[in-house]
């Protein structure tokens, strides 16, 4: 939409550059904030988009401000670096995008670009959601006994093992100090599976500490790197062996014949 109030701020493609002069719609009500929910279709007219946003302060019809100090409140989710398709090696993600967003705007303005909330994996404020959700149905069950732990499936040690861990830690921490109120769970165990961007073609390892290879850290900026984080607590080879493990770990009895 903002390339149709303003078809000037978007000259990447040739093949998209107005054809006429044209002078900005100027009804468009100025931005307040930015929210970054996935990877977008056109990269480079979005990345121009959203610097043009942040540096003129939600008006697009001004030219870039001066003074970088602050920007409008920037919000992003879907932190993962890449993921895995159907192509032999994964594909750029979301996380791929926030680093060309990040280091465009600190190459313009010689600051850092600053979120007002990181949501998704691996930040605390989603496993909260999810653990709000599974108290939800379980109450919705009639279960009256409360789910102590929570199993994390996911194929990306960086997102999925790493926010799991995150939230274990944090949830320990709360036991510690006695914090935690009485339905809440009080641990989070964290599954690898092979079936995504980690090692899809290798063979599941024995010990999951050697499932950590990586000598580059592929989360998000605000996120620091801690190996023990992103150790999983099983590996398994896809998400129904995962179930299996998590039946046996809890001991749920199959129903099927």
């Amino acid at each position: 939409m903002l390339r149709e109030y303003f078809p000037l701020l978007d000259m990447v493609d040739h093949n998209r550059r107005p054809k006429l002069p044209s002078s900005p719609i100027v009804n468009l009500p100025i931005v307040q904030a930015v929210i970054l929910f996935g990877e977008p279709i056109r990269w480079e007219t979005n990345l121009q988009l959203i610097i043009d946003v942040l540096l003129t302060n939600g008006s697009l019809g001004n030219a870039h401000g001066m003074r970088h100090s602050a920007h409008l409140p920037l919000l992003a989710c879907n932190m993962d670096l890449m993921w895995m398709a159907e192509a032999q090696s994964p594909r750029f993600g979301h996380g791929m995008f926030l680093v060309c967003l990040e280091n465009i705007y600190r190459k313009i303005t010689g600051q850092e670009l600053k979120y007002e909330a990181l949501i998704g994996k691996p930040s605390e404020l989603t496993y909260h959601f999810a653990e709000y959700l599974i108290r939800e149905q379980a109450a919705e069950r009639g279960w009256r006994t409360p789910i102590r732990t929570l199993y994390a499936i996911g194929d990306n040690l960086m997102t999925d093992i790493y926010g799991a861990n995150l939230y274990n830690r944090y949830l320990e921490e709360r036991v510690r100090t006695s914090e935690l109120a009485s339905p809440s769970a009080t641990s989070c165990k964290s599954l690898l599976v092979c079936t995504g961007v980690y090692n899809p073609h290798n063979e599941v390892p024995a010990d999951a500490s050697h499932s950590i290879t990586e000598t580059v850290f592929h989360g998000h900026r605000d996120f620091r790197f801690d190996p023990a984080l992103m150790e999983p607590g099983h590996i398994v080879q896809d998400v129904h062996n995962a179930v299996e493990l998590i039946c046996q770990q809890e001991n749920f009895v199959s129903t099927r014949h």
